[in-house]
C-alpha cells in the first residue's frame, strides 16, 4: 500500500480537490484507492455523502487514529491511500507526514502561500523529511511561463522540490465536488482529468520507483487551454 499526504499550514488551497482527484484517478487507473479526512471540517467526507458511487473510500478519522486507520485500509486491500489533512497548524499534517511515503504540499501562486512553506518545511523536518513536492493549483490554463518561475523561486528560495505540472483554474472543480464527483466523471476526456491524471502518474512512479522520468512537453500539452 503506498500513501500520499496532502498537507499545506493554509486552508483554500485545494488539498481536498486534489486528495478526491488523485483518489479516482488511482480507480481510473485499476487501482483500490482510499481517501482519509483527518481535517475537522470534513471536506472529503461530505463529498462522499453526495456522492453515488460506492468508490473510493473515505473514513474520517482523528490524527491521533491515523496509524490504525491506515491499517485498516491495507487490510481491506487498498493500493493507495490519500490523506486530507486540515488547513491550519495542527497535528494531522505532522502525523499523515510522518506516515506517507509522499507528501504534497498545494500552493497557488500568491505570495500568502508561499509565505507559508517555511511552516510547511518545518513540518516535513519533524516529519523525518519524507519526499515532498509543492503542486502549483488555481494558475490559468495557459500560464506555463509564470508556472516555471514559480517553481525557481519555491527551489531557490526554501529548497523545496516542485512537481514539474500544475493544476488550472477550472470551474470543473468546484462543480464537480459540489455533485460529489471528480472532474473525471463529469468530463472524462476534458483538461481537468488530464492534470490530474498526469499528477497521479507522478506521483505512482514516485512512490513505486523512487523517480519519475516525465516529458515535461507533453504535461504542458495537457495543462494548456
Amino acid at each position: 500500500m503506498k500513501t500520499i499526504a496532502i498537507i499545506s499550514p493554509k486552508g483554500g488551497v485545494g488539498k481536498s480537490t486534489i486528495a478526491l482527484g488523485l483518489a479516482v484517478a488511482a480507480i481510473k487507473a485499476g487501482k483500490i484507492a482510499a481517501v482519509i479526512d483527518l481535517d475537522p471540517q470534513a471536506t472529503v467526507a461530505k463529498w462522499k455523502d453526495r456522492r453515488a458511487q460506492d468508490d473510493p473510500a473515505v473514513v474520517s478519522a482523528q490524527a491521533s487514529r491515523l496509524v490504525p486507520t491506515l491499517k485498516v485500509a491495507e487490510q481491506g486491500g487498498a493500493e493507495f491511500v490519500i490523506i486530507d489533512t486540515a488547513g491550519r497548524q495542527d497535528d494531522s499534517a505532522l502525523q499523515a507526514a510522518r506516515h506517507a511515503d509522499l507528501v504534497l504540499i498545494p500552493i497557488r501562486p500568491k505570495m500568502a502561500d508561499l509565505e507559508t512553506l517555511p511552516a510547511a518545511k518545518d513540518v516535513l523536518g519533524m516529519a523525518g523529511n519524507p519526499t515532498a513536492f509543492v503542486v502549483f493549483n488555481w494558475l490559468k490554463p495557459n500560464a506555463v511561463k509564470q508556472a516555471e518561475e514559480a517553481r525557481e523561486i519555491v527551489r531557490q528560495t526554501f529548497g523545496l522540490q516542485c512537481a514539474p505540472m500544475h493544476l488550472s483554474d477550472r470551474t470543473i472543480y468546484a462543480d464537480a465536488i459540489a455533485t460529489g464527483q471528480t472532474p473525471h466523471e463529469l468530463d472524462t476526456d476534458g483538461k481537468a482529468a488530464a492534470e490530474l491524471d498526469a499528477l497521479f502518474r507522478f506521483c505512482s512512479e514516485l512512490v513505486n520507483n523512487g523517480t519519475c522520468e516525465h516529458d515535461k512537453g507533453n504535461e504542458r500539452a495537457a495543462s494548456a487551454a
